[in-house]
Protein backbone atom coordinates (compact mmCIF):
# COMPACT_ATOMS: atom_id res chain seq x y z
CA UNK A 1 0.00 0.00 0.00
CA UNK A 2 1.23 3.56 -0.84
CA UNK A 3 1.76 5.86 1.47
CA UNK A 4 -0.27 8.88 0.04
CA UNK A 5 -2.80 8.14 -2.37
CA UNK A 6 -3.18 10.11 -5.33
CA UNK A 7 -5.42 13.40 -5.16
CA UNK A 8 -6.77 11.92 -8.33
CA UNK A 9 -6.92 8.75 -10.88
CA UNK A 10 -7.65 10.33 -14.31
CA UNK A 11 -8.38 7.79 -17.31
CA UNK A 12 -5.60 8.14 -20.36
CA UNK A 13 -6.53 10.78 -22.41
CA UNK A 14 -8.12 13.20 -19.91
CA UNK A 15 -7.02 16.80 -20.19
CA UNK A 16 -6.40 18.26 -16.30
CA UNK A 17 -5.12 21.53 -15.58
CA UNK A 18 -1.43 22.79 -15.22
CA UNK A 19 -2.53 24.50 -11.71
CA UNK A 20 -4.78 21.09 -10.90
CA UNK A 21 -1.78 19.30 -10.72
CA UNK A 22 0.73 20.80 -9.58
CA UNK A 23 -1.95 21.65 -6.73
CA UNK A 24 -2.52 18.27 -6.35
CA UNK A 25 0.96 17.63 -6.28
CA UNK A 26 1.20 19.92 -3.38
CA UNK A 27 -1.60 18.80 -1.46
CA UNK A 28 -0.05 15.55 -1.58
CA UNK A 29 3.41 16.27 -0.48
CA UNK A 30 1.98 18.38 2.25
CA UNK A 31 0.23 15.75 3.80
CA UNK A 32 3.50 13.53 4.11
CA UNK A 33 3.87 13.02 7.76
CA UNK A 34 7.54 12.57 9.35
CA UNK A 35 7.11 8.88 9.71
CA UNK A 36 6.38 8.33 6.62
CA UNK A 37 9.22 10.00 5.64
CA UNK A 38 11.61 8.11 7.16
CA UNK A 39 10.27 4.67 5.19
CA UNK A 40 10.68 6.49 1.91
CA UNK A 41 14.49 5.22 1.91
CA UNK A 42 16.49 4.94 -1.16
CA UNK A 43 19.89 3.74 -2.67
CA UNK A 44 21.34 5.45 -5.42
CA UNK A 45 24.80 4.74 -7.18
CA UNK A 46 27.48 4.74 -8.44
CA UNK A 47 28.68 8.04 -10.71
CA UNK A 48 30.76 10.91 -8.84
CA UNK A 49 32.42 13.63 -10.43
CA UNK A 50 33.35 17.20 -9.47
CA UNK A 51 31.80 19.89 -12.12
CA UNK A 52 33.74 23.29 -12.71
CA UNK A 53 30.64 25.70 -13.50
CA UNK A 54 32.09 27.77 -16.53
CA UNK A 55 30.93 30.46 -18.59
CA UNK A 56 32.30 31.54 -21.85
CA UNK A 57 33.84 34.79 -22.48
CA UNK A 58 32.05 37.01 -25.75
CA UNK A 59 34.10 40.21 -25.38
CA UNK A 60 36.16 41.78 -21.75
CA UNK A 61 35.21 45.14 -20.91
CA UNK A 62 38.45 44.77 -18.70
CA UNK A 63 40.89 42.34 -16.94
CA UNK A 64 38.76 42.46 -13.65
CA UNK A 65 37.72 38.72 -13.03
CA UNK A 66 33.94 39.21 -13.46
CA UNK A 67 33.86 42.26 -16.26
CA UNK A 68 32.74 40.63 -19.08
CA UNK A 69 29.90 39.86 -21.39
CA UNK A 70 28.98 35.94 -22.07
CA UNK A 71 28.53 34.10 -25.19
CA UNK A 72 24.61 33.30 -23.86
CA UNK A 73 23.56 30.74 -26.46
CA UNK A 74 24.74 27.63 -27.86
CA UNK A 75 24.42 28.48 -31.54
CA UNK A 76 26.46 31.76 -30.63
CA UNK A 77 29.40 29.66 -29.21
CA UNK A 78 29.32 26.96 -32.38
CA UNK A 79 29.22 29.71 -34.40
CA UNK A 80 32.56 31.41 -33.01
CA UNK A 81 34.11 27.53 -32.78
CA UNK A 82 32.96 26.69 -36.30
CA UNK A 83 34.85 30.31 -37.57
CA UNK A 84 38.37 28.89 -36.47
CA UNK A 85 38.43 25.87 -38.70
CA UNK A 86 41.45 26.29 -40.88
CA UNK A 87 42.73 29.30 -38.58
CA UNK A 88 43.00 29.19 -34.63
CA UNK A 89 40.59 30.68 -31.45
CA UNK A 90 41.67 31.56 -28.25
CA UNK A 91 38.47 31.15 -26.46
CA UNK A 92 38.63 32.20 -22.74
CA UNK A 93 36.66 30.06 -20.10
CA UNK A 94 35.65 32.04 -16.53
CA UNK A 95 35.34 29.04 -13.58
CA UNK A 96 31.70 30.67 -11.29
CA UNK A 97 31.81 27.35 -9.34
CA UNK A 98 33.51 24.28 -8.26
CA UNK A 99 30.98 21.61 -6.49
CA UNK A 100 30.30 18.04 -6.32
CA UNK A 101 28.58 16.80 -9.45
CA UNK A 102 27.43 13.69 -11.02
CA UNK A 103 23.79 12.16 -11.74
CA UNK A 104 23.51 10.10 -9.02
CA UNK A 105 25.16 12.24 -6.49
CA UNK A 106 22.71 15.34 -7.54
CA UNK A 107 19.58 12.81 -8.18
CA UNK A 108 20.38 11.99 -4.74
CA UNK A 109 20.60 15.79 -3.44
CA UNK A 110 17.14 16.51 -4.58
CA UNK A 111 15.83 13.06 -2.88
CA UNK A 112 17.74 13.85 0.41
CA UNK A 113 16.87 17.58 0.48
CA UNK A 114 12.79 16.29 0.11
CA UNK A 115 13.26 14.27 2.96
CA UNK A 116 14.25 10.62 1.55
CA UNK A 117 17.32 8.71 3.82
CA UNK A 118 19.59 8.27 0.98
CA UNK A 119 22.37 5.60 0.90
CA UNK A 120 24.99 6.89 -1.97
CA UNK A 121 27.26 4.30 -3.22
CA UNK A 122 30.21 5.88 -5.81
CA UNK A 123 32.42 7.42 -6.96
CA UNK A 124 33.04 9.93 -4.49
CA UNK A 125 36.01 9.13 -3.04
CA UNK A 126 39.51 11.30 -2.30
CA UNK A 127 42.73 10.71 -4.53
CA UNK A 128 44.47 9.36 -1.39
CA UNK A 129 41.92 7.18 0.18
CA UNK A 130 39.84 5.64 -1.32
CA UNK A 131 37.98 4.88 2.25
CA UNK A 132 37.43 8.76 2.44
CA UNK A 133 34.44 11.13 0.97
CA UNK A 134 36.37 13.68 -1.04
CA UNK A 135 35.44 17.22 1.13
CA UNK A 136 33.87 18.41 -1.50
CA UNK A 137 30.65 16.14 -1.19
CA UNK A 138 30.49 17.27 2.48
CA UNK A 139 27.29 19.48 1.72
CA UNK A 140 25.91 16.02 -0.11
CA UNK A 141 26.78 13.99 2.82
CA UNK A 142 25.09 15.96 5.40
CA UNK A 143 21.89 15.28 2.97
CA UNK A 144 22.42 11.38 3.04
CA UNK A 145 21.78 9.30 5.80
CA UNK A 146 25.12 7.48 4.28
CA UNK A 147 27.75 8.04 1.54
CA UNK A 148 29.65 5.15 0.59
CA UNK A 149 32.95 5.44 -1.46
CA UNK A 150 34.05 3.37 -4.02
CA UNK A 151 36.77 4.95 -6.17
CA UNK A 152 37.51 8.97 -6.85
CA UNK A 153 35.55 11.01 -9.00
CA UNK A 154 35.52 11.98 -12.64
CA UNK A 155 35.85 15.43 -13.71
CA UNK A 156 33.73 17.67 -16.08
CA UNK A 157 33.55 20.91 -17.26
CA UNK A 158 30.07 22.47 -17.75
CA UNK A 159 30.16 25.33 -19.91
CA UNK A 160 26.78 26.89 -19.14
CA UNK A 161 24.26 28.94 -21.52
CA UNK A 162 20.90 30.58 -21.80
CA UNK A 163 19.74 27.57 -23.58
CA UNK A 164 21.25 24.29 -22.31
CA UNK A 165 24.97 23.50 -21.23
CA UNK A 166 27.79 21.68 -22.89
CA UNK A 167 29.48 19.32 -20.62
CA UNK A 168 33.23 18.40 -21.22
CA UNK A 169 33.46 15.36 -19.00
CA UNK A 170 36.76 12.96 -18.06
CA UNK A 171 35.25 9.98 -17.11
CA UNK A 172 38.51 7.28 -16.57
CA UNK A 173 38.08 7.14 -12.76
CA UNK A 174 34.82 6.31 -12.75
CA UNK A 175 35.23 3.31 -14.62
CA UNK A 176 36.17 1.65 -11.27
CA UNK A 177 33.03 1.72 -10.11
CA UNK A 178 31.91 -2.05 -10.80
CA UNK A 179 29.84 -4.86 -9.44
CA UNK A 180 32.96 -6.38 -8.10
CA UNK A 181 34.14 -3.16 -6.62
CA UNK A 182 31.00 -2.68 -4.64
CA UNK A 183 30.98 -6.46 -3.52
CA UNK A 184 34.35 -5.96 -2.46
CA UNK A 185 34.16 -2.11 -0.38
CA UNK A 186 30.21 -2.88 0.54
CA UNK A 187 29.84 -6.55 0.70
CA UNK A 188 27.24 -8.23 -0.71
CA UNK A 189 24.87 -9.23 2.98
CA UNK A 190 25.41 -6.03 3.65
CA UNK A 191 24.06 -4.87 0.64
CA UNK A 192 20.93 -7.39 0.44
CA UNK A 193 20.39 -5.76 3.75
CA UNK A 194 20.36 -2.32 2.57
CA UNK A 195 18.38 -2.77 -0.57
CA UNK A 196 15.96 -4.82 1.56
CA UNK A 197 14.81 -1.73 3.26
CA UNK A 198 14.24 0.58 0.75
CA UNK A 199 11.65 1.96 -1.86
CA UNK A 200 13.66 3.08 -4.41
CA UNK A 201 17.22 1.44 -6.13
CA UNK A 202 18.34 4.27 -8.77
CA UNK A 203 20.79 3.31 -10.94
CA UNK A 204 22.17 6.17 -13.27
CA UNK A 205 24.89 7.28 -15.50
CA UNK A 206 25.03 4.35 -18.32
CA UNK A 207 26.06 6.41 -20.61
CA UNK A 208 29.80 6.82 -19.11
CA UNK A 209 29.82 4.28 -16.33
CA UNK A 210 31.08 0.78 -18.43
CA UNK A 211 30.22 -1.16 -14.96
CA UNK A 212 26.39 -0.65 -14.70
CA UNK A 213 25.64 -3.18 -16.84
CA UNK A 214 27.61 -5.46 -14.83
CA UNK A 215 25.85 -3.65 -11.35
CA UNK A 216 22.63 -4.50 -13.44
CA UNK A 217 23.64 -8.39 -13.88
CA UNK A 218 25.25 -8.52 -10.76
CA UNK A 219 21.50 -7.13 -9.12
CA UNK A 220 19.56 -9.41 -10.85
CA UNK A 221 21.52 -12.85 -10.06
CA UNK A 222 22.77 -12.24 -6.54
CA UNK A 223 20.33 -9.36 -4.84
CA UNK A 224 17.13 -9.16 -5.75
CA UNK A 225 16.42 -12.89 -5.31
CA UNK A 226 16.84 -12.80 -2.34
CA UNK A 227 14.85 -9.45 -0.82
CA UNK A 228 11.96 -9.81 1.39
CA UNK A 229 8.78 -9.27 -0.39
CA UNK A 230 7.25 -6.62 2.27
CA UNK A 231 8.37 -3.66 0.37
CA UNK A 232 6.56 -2.46 -2.55
CA UNK A 233 10.32 -1.15 -4.24
CA UNK A 234 10.81 0.55 -7.70
CA UNK A 235 14.02 1.17 -9.73
CA UNK A 236 14.75 4.69 -11.71
CA UNK A 237 17.35 4.45 -14.56
CA UNK A 238 18.53 7.40 -16.25
CA UNK A 239 21.22 6.65 -18.91
CA UNK A 240 22.75 10.31 -19.20
CA UNK A 241 22.76 11.25 -23.13
CA UNK A 242 23.65 8.45 -24.65
CA UNK A 243 24.89 9.81 -28.17
CA UNK A 244 28.43 8.60 -27.90
CA UNK A 245 27.32 5.14 -27.53
CA UNK A 246 26.38 2.85 -30.36
CA UNK A 247 23.21 1.50 -31.38
CA UNK A 248 23.95 -2.04 -30.30
CA UNK A 249 24.76 -0.37 -26.74
CA UNK A 250 22.02 0.89 -26.49
CA UNK A 251 19.49 -2.40 -27.67
CA UNK A 252 22.06 -4.58 -25.69
CA UNK A 253 21.47 -1.89 -22.44
CA UNK A 254 17.73 -1.51 -23.02
CA UNK A 255 17.44 -5.77 -22.92
CA UNK A 256 18.95 -5.53 -19.36
CA UNK A 257 16.38 -2.60 -18.38
CA UNK A 258 13.79 -5.01 -19.48
CA UNK A 259 14.85 -7.72 -17.31
CA UNK A 260 15.37 -5.34 -14.44
CA UNK A 261 11.31 -5.01 -14.43
CA UNK A 262 10.71 -8.87 -14.07
CA UNK A 263 12.09 -8.08 -10.08
CA UNK A 264 10.22 -5.15 -9.53
CA UNK A 265 8.14 -1.96 -11.68
CA UNK A 266 11.03 0.01 -13.44
CA UNK A 267 10.69 3.80 -14.45
CA UNK A 268 13.05 4.98 -17.61
CA UNK A 269 13.99 8.61 -17.15
CA UNK A 270 14.86 10.02 -20.89
CA UNK A 271 15.15 13.84 -22.07
CA UNK A 272 13.72 14.64 -25.39
CA UNK A 273 16.89 13.77 -27.60
CA UNK A 274 16.96 10.50 -25.58
CA UNK A 275 13.57 9.65 -26.25
CA UNK A 276 14.42 9.98 -30.14
CA UNK A 277 17.62 7.91 -30.50
CA UNK A 278 16.22 4.80 -27.96
CA UNK A 279 12.70 4.83 -29.77
CA UNK A 280 14.69 4.17 -33.26
CA UNK A 281 16.88 1.73 -32.10
CA UNK A 282 14.07 -0.49 -30.46
CA UNK A 283 12.01 0.26 -33.68
CA UNK A 284 9.26 2.03 -32.17
CA UNK A 285 7.82 5.45 -34.45
CA UNK A 286 7.70 7.83 -31.40
CA UNK A 287 7.97 11.34 -33.45
CA UNK A 288 6.37 9.73 -36.48
CA UNK A 289 3.92 12.47 -36.92
CA UNK A 290 5.49 15.89 -35.88
CA UNK A 291 3.48 18.03 -37.89
CA UNK A 292 1.79 20.94 -36.41
CA UNK A 293 2.05 18.41 -33.16
CA UNK A 294 3.08 20.04 -29.82
CA UNK A 295 5.42 18.39 -27.18
CA UNK A 296 2.13 17.98 -25.35
CA UNK A 297 0.71 16.00 -27.71
CA UNK A 298 3.65 14.04 -28.87
CA UNK A 299 5.73 13.04 -25.63
CA UNK A 300 3.07 11.52 -23.83
CA UNK A 301 2.38 9.34 -27.25
CA UNK A 302 6.01 8.58 -28.00
CA UNK A 303 6.51 7.51 -23.45
CA UNK A 304 3.51 5.47 -24.07
CA UNK A 305 4.97 3.43 -27.46
CA UNK A 306 8.82 3.50 -25.74
CA UNK A 307 7.06 1.80 -22.42
CA UNK A 308 4.76 -0.73 -24.34
CA UNK A 309 7.72 -2.17 -26.72
CA UNK A 310 10.40 -2.20 -23.69
CA UNK A 311 7.14 -3.78 -21.52
CA UNK A 312 8.32 -1.29 -18.49
CA UNK A 313 6.16 0.42 -15.77
CA UNK A 314 6.84 3.91 -16.30
CA UNK A 315 8.19 5.90 -19.08
CA UNK A 316 9.13 9.92 -18.32
CA UNK A 317 10.61 12.05 -20.99
CA UNK A 318 11.36 15.52 -19.84
CA UNK A 319 13.09 18.71 -21.21
CA UNK A 320 13.66 22.45 -20.34
CA UNK A 321 9.63 23.56 -21.46
CA UNK A 322 8.17 20.63 -19.80
CA UNK A 323 7.82 16.80 -19.35
CA UNK A 324 5.19 13.83 -20.33
CA UNK A 325 4.79 10.50 -19.15
CA UNK A 326 2.83 6.90 -19.49
CA UNK A 327 2.78 4.05 -17.02
CA UNK A 328 1.16 0.67 -17.18
CA UNK A 329 -1.71 1.89 -15.57
CA UNK A 330 -2.54 3.65 -18.68
CA UNK A 331 -2.18 6.94 -17.20
CA UNK A 332 -0.57 9.42 -20.26
CA UNK A 333 0.40 13.03 -19.05
CA UNK A 334 1.91 16.14 -20.11
CA UNK A 335 3.15 18.64 -17.62
CA UNK A 336 4.53 22.34 -18.83
CA UNK A 337 7.10 23.40 -16.83
CA UNK A 338 7.74 26.44 -15.02
CA UNK A 339 10.70 27.28 -17.62
CA UNK A 340 13.27 30.32 -17.49
CA UNK A 341 15.52 32.15 -19.88
CA UNK A 342 17.90 33.06 -17.54
CA UNK A 343 18.35 29.86 -15.17
CA UNK A 344 21.30 30.18 -12.04
CA UNK A 345 21.88 26.92 -12.72
CA UNK A 346 20.90 24.39 -15.03
CA UNK A 347 24.19 21.77 -14.79
CA UNK A 348 21.85 19.09 -12.90
CA UNK A 349 18.34 19.73 -13.92
CA UNK A 350 17.70 16.78 -15.23
CA UNK A 351 18.57 14.58 -12.11
CA UNK A 352 16.85 17.13 -10.00
CA UNK A 353 13.64 16.70 -12.32
CA UNK A 354 14.49 12.30 -11.66
CA UNK A 355 15.32 12.81 -8.01
CA UNK A 356 11.70 14.72 -7.47
CA UNK A 357 9.56 12.43 -9.96
CA UNK A 358 11.12 9.54 -7.72
CA UNK A 359 10.34 10.92 -4.51
CA UNK A 360 6.80 11.24 -5.57
CA UNK A 361 6.63 8.14 -6.83
CA UNK A 362 7.70 6.65 -3.67
CA UNK A 363 5.32 8.64 -1.85
CA UNK A 364 1.67 7.64 -4.19
CA UNK A 365 1.89 10.43 -6.09
CA UNK A 366 -0.56 9.50 -9.49
CA UNK A 367 1.50 10.00 -12.74
CA UNK A 368 0.54 13.97 -13.50
CA UNK A 369 1.53 14.84 -10.14
CA UNK A 370 5.05 12.78 -10.07
CA UNK A 371 5.57 15.36 -13.09
CA UNK A 372 4.22 18.47 -11.90
CA UNK A 373 6.51 17.64 -8.83
CA UNK A 374 9.31 16.42 -11.04
CA UNK A 375 9.01 19.92 -12.83
CA UNK A 376 8.85 21.93 -9.70
CA UNK A 377 12.32 20.54 -8.33
CA UNK A 378 13.79 21.05 -11.18
CA UNK A 379 12.62 24.98 -11.86
CA UNK A 380 13.32 25.37 -7.92
CA UNK A 381 16.39 24.41 -8.47
CA UNK A 382 17.74 26.24 -11.56
CA UNK A 383 16.61 29.60 -9.68
CA UNK A 384 17.67 28.78 -6.29
CA UNK A 385 21.04 27.24 -7.66
CA UNK A 386 20.12 24.95 -4.69
CA UNK A 387 18.07 21.54 -4.02
CA UNK A 388 14.88 22.56 -2.94
CA UNK A 389 13.33 20.71 0.68
CA UNK A 390 9.48 19.89 0.74
CA UNK A 391 8.50 23.58 2.01
CA UNK A 392 10.50 25.19 -0.69
CA UNK A 393 8.82 22.82 -3.44
CA UNK A 394 4.82 22.86 -1.93
CA UNK A 395 5.66 26.46 -2.02
CA UNK A 396 6.76 26.90 -5.59
CA UNK A 397 4.19 24.75 -6.96
CA UNK A 398 0.86 26.49 -5.36
CA UNK A 399 2.16 29.90 -6.67
CA UNK A 400 4.02 27.98 -10.09
CA UNK A 401 5.39 30.40 -12.22
CA UNK A 402 4.11 30.70 -15.54
CA UNK A 403 6.87 29.68 -18.25
CA UNK A 404 8.77 32.52 -19.97
CA UNK A 405 8.76 32.64 -23.82
CA UNK A 406 12.44 31.92 -25.70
Amino acid sequence: MNPVSSPMSTPKNETVSRATLAHGAADALEAICPETTLTLRSLVGFDGFVDSIIHVVDQRHSMKQDDYKRIRTIPEFAARCGAAANRSANIELVVTDTRYGGNGPLLSSALGSLGSPVTYIGAVATEEDWNKVDPIYQPFVDKCESVIPLCPPGRTDALEFDDGKIMLGKPESVQLATWDRIKEVVGLDTLIAMIDEVKLISVVNWTLVGGVEGIWDGLCADVFPKLSATHDRRMFIDLSDPAKRTDDDIVRAMVKVGQLQKSMPVTLGLNLAESGRVARVIGVDAYDDEHNRTLAGMVPEAAERIRAKLGLDCVVIHQHTGAGGANAAGESYWFTGPYTRKPRISTGAGDHFGGGFSFAQMAGLGLGESLAAACGVAGAYVRDAASPNRKRLIEFLRDLPDPETY
